[in-house]
């Protein structure tokens, strides 16, 4: 919510640009991260996390300094979104890594 409220001052000539792309990424990402959580297989929620919802916090974070490269965004909100963006990538490793985990320790204890 706070990258698509900080785009609502972008100017409107990016509207179809920078402003559409880094909503579009950084809405998809929480939505991901929800959908892998009812697939039925550990290697199906991997694959969501991995390839998609990383991939885009990625691209949110690379248009995020992209914005503040273009003087669209101040640089250090930028800094504190980019660090945002890299404590959420580690976390969608380590949930990653707890889900291999648990299925270790349910192989183990069958």
């Amino acid at each position: 919510m706070r990258v698509h409220n900080i785009t609502k001052s972008f100017p409107d000539d990016e509207r179809y640009r920078t402003t559409d792309q880094l909503r579009r990424s950084s809405s998809s990402v929480p939505s991901n991260i929800a959908e892998s959580y009812y697939k039925r297989t550990i290697k199906e929620r991997e694959r969501i996390l991995r390839d998609i919802a990383i991939g885009e916090s990625e691209e949110t974070r690379s248009g995020i300094l992209r914005a503040s490269e273009k003087d669209l965004l101040d640089g250090e909100v930028a800094k504190e979104l980019d660090e945002g963006y890299t404590q959420l990538r580690k976390a969608i490793f380590g949930y990653i890594r707890f889900l291999k985990a648990s299925v270790t320790h349910e192989l183990n204890n069958s």
